[in-house]
């Protein structure tokens, strides 16, 4: 694996790209190497139904010529001539049109050093390993009665390595790991069959959820959605279970990317400083969080990354912003630019989450008389333009305080700003994913069903 986590090799190649621009005729540039390598073994039924491995190193270069820019990338490392791709770049951006907002990060603004945070797991599984993982999730599922096939499970690793210099002299590199788990059961037979899912991704594999509970867990959704009802079309609460309120969480950054807010076509879009959650809530960014699966020690700019408060108390502090919407918007960047090889960089969020609340799930339900519990989300039924938000979903109907019989073939809609505003957390947050949320209860969604 060491030859995998040296990156010198990418820096110098970076770095010549560097120099060809400025050769080529470039004011300014940066440029990027982008290394992915990734294992998965695949089981169903007890065998093995795929095993992948992939390698890949990709580069690309951005050039500035006065106001105007230009990208171009590779990932035919072999061949990678850095003044010929230069020579494109520079001949591409002076042929486009003249950009008053582009350019490098403030330089004020980079990080000076690189801080650990724990990325890298130091030993990568090989494939027999992942293999035992995926069988051992999968044998847990099928002993679980009522489950009667297999959709197969899933164990994959992985590195990725970044690389980023500037020709104003940032220079920055790192290295993260990725472990990740999956399974998917079916229960019933024939065309009574349901299915459902538990999935686990870390950093480090000894913090991935054990095999055996992942495969149980799946086990368990997909009898429950057994013999689903349909219910009439009504009003009630709603209970977002945490794999699924995530997804309110990230209709939250894509409405406050600031991409987004400098097109003008986010519903928040003059709702910054104003109360958009109720008080006492919180939605953080928070880059240096050692382990998070969105850590990043500087952003696709070199920016410092540092933990913000986006909405504080009900109230939204901040856009997510890189370099470019942060002039356009007449701000500073927040250090949010994210960026591949093949394109310049845009705002998005890193390891971002709604803070616990201070009532179990339990308690939100309590005293719930008829309310409908989500498990499942289908479709992307959400407008950021107008905050109008219609998805299908399937779960769990409620009846005075309990959970009774599965629901399935429902539609749930609302508009986002009602529903922050009627959102309530609990106390259940866990950082499973790069977009985190406990269990949510929102008031007053209509459900239509027969």
């Amino acid at each position: 694996m060491t030859d995998l986590v040296d990156l010198s090799a990418l820096e110098e190649r970076v770095q010549n790209l560097l120099t060809a621009a400025r050769k080529a005729g470039a004011d300014q540039a940066d440029a990027v190497a982008i290394r992915s390598v990734s294992l998965s073994v695949n089981v169903r039924e007890g065998r093995v139904e795929e095993g992948t491995r992939s390698e890949n190193d990709e580069f690309g270069l951005r050039v500035f010529v006065g106001r105007r820019q230009a990208v171009v990338s590779t990932n035919d490392a072999i061949h990678l001539n850095p003044d010929r791709l230069a020579e494109r770049a520079v001949a591409m951006a002076r042929a486009a049109p003249e950009d008053p907002f582009a350019g490098l990060a403030d330089p004020g603004r980079l990080a000076q050093s690189v801080p650990d945070l724990d990325l890298l797991d130091p030993v990568l599984p090989g494939a027999t390993a992942l293999e035992a993982l995926a069988r051992a999730a999968e044998e847990a599922a099928l002993a679980m009665p009522g489950v009667t096939k297999s959709s197969g499970a899933s164990a994959a690793a992985g590195l990725g390595g970044f690389v980023l210099a500037t020709s104003e002299g940032f220079r920055g590199a790192y290295v993260e790991s990725q472990h990740s788990l999956s399974m998917t059961a079916i229960a019933g037979e024939g065309t009574a069959m349901e299915q459902d899912w538990d999935y686990s991704s870390a950093r480090h594999a000894a913090d991935l959820a054990d095999a055996a509970a992942i495969g149980r867990k799946a086990a368990e959704r997909a009898v429950r959605r057994l013999n689903p009802k349909k219910i009439a079309t009504t009003r009630v609460p709603v209970i977002f279970d945490p794999r699924v309120a995530n997804s309110l969480v990230g209709h939250i950054a894509s409405a406050i990317n600031g991409a987004a807010i400098a097109r003008r076509t986010s519903f928040l879009l003059d709702k910054l400083g104003t109360a958009i959650l109720p008080p006492g809530t919180r939605v953080i960014d928070d880059p240096l969080r050692p382990r998070g699966l969105g850590s990043r020690p500087f952003d696709g700019e070199g920016v410092a990354g540092a933990p913000l408060a986006v909405v504080e108390d009900g109230v939204l502090a901040s856009w997510l912003l890189d370099s470019a919407t942060a002039r356009e918007l007449g701000l500073a960047t927040t250090g949010h630019a994210r960026r591949g090889a093949g394109g310049s960089p845009s705002p998005s969020p890193s390891n971002l989450y709604l803070a616990a609340g201070h009532v179990s799930p339990r308690e939100l339900i309590a005293d719930i008389r008829d309310g409908f519990y989500i498990t499942d989300l289908i479709g992307m039924g959400a407008s950021i333009v107008t905050g109008d938000y219609s998805r299908g979903a399937s779960g769990v109907w409620i009846e005075n305080g309990e959970l009774t019989y599965p629901v399935a073939e429902v539609t749930i809609a609302g508009n986002l700003a009602d529903m922050f505003r009627a959102l309530t957390p609990a106390d259940d947050l866990e950082f499973r994913y790069s977009t985190n949320a406990p269990t949510l209860r929102v008031e007053g969604l209509t459900i239509a069903g027969r």
